[in-house]
């Protein structure tokens, strides 16, 4: 963790050169506590929480999704949020051998059925159309 490791917490919530130089580390680390604990992130991410919805970003693994489907059922939805390579690459990201590769990075590239895609790709109007029809949905289901 951060405080563990003596690192800036703020500077590495950004895109800065300060995290790229601690993410190999970052995900090494948490590679470690995943393989002592594989729901070790997931109650983390949910304790104390009383919400009706809660959103839970950022999940990376197919063992992350498992464990929310399993201890949730049906109330989970699995949303995924792609962008174009040149959208992504506009966005200043430069593909990084080693990290961006990493199951990290793209370990839900396969093998989760999403109930929800939305495209980010620039069109304001677009994507703000797919988050209405997903907030929508959510909404029926309370």
């Amino acid at each position: 963790s951060p405080q563990e490791h003596g690192l800036d917490f703020q500077r590495l919530l950004d895109a800065s050169a300060y995290k790229e130089r601690f993410r190999q580390d970052m995900i090494r680390w948490g590679e470690e506590k995943r393989l002592a604990d594989p729901g070790f992130f997931c109650r983390a991410a949910v304790e104390g929480a009383l919400q009706p919805v809660w959103v839970v970003s950022d999940t990376r693994r197919l063992s992350d999704v498992e464990w929310f489907r399993d201890a949730y059922g049906d109330a989970v939805q699995t949303v995924r949020v792609v962008a174009a390579e040149e959208t992504r690459k506009r966005r200043n990201w430069v593909f990084v051998p080693g990290v961006d590769d990493a199951e990290s990075e793209c370990g839900l590239d396969q093998g989760v059925a999403f109930d929800w895609v939305i495209t980010n790709d620039g069109d304001v109007v677009a994507l703000g159309e797919q988050l209405e029809m997903l907030v929508q949905s959510v909404h029926r289901s309370l």
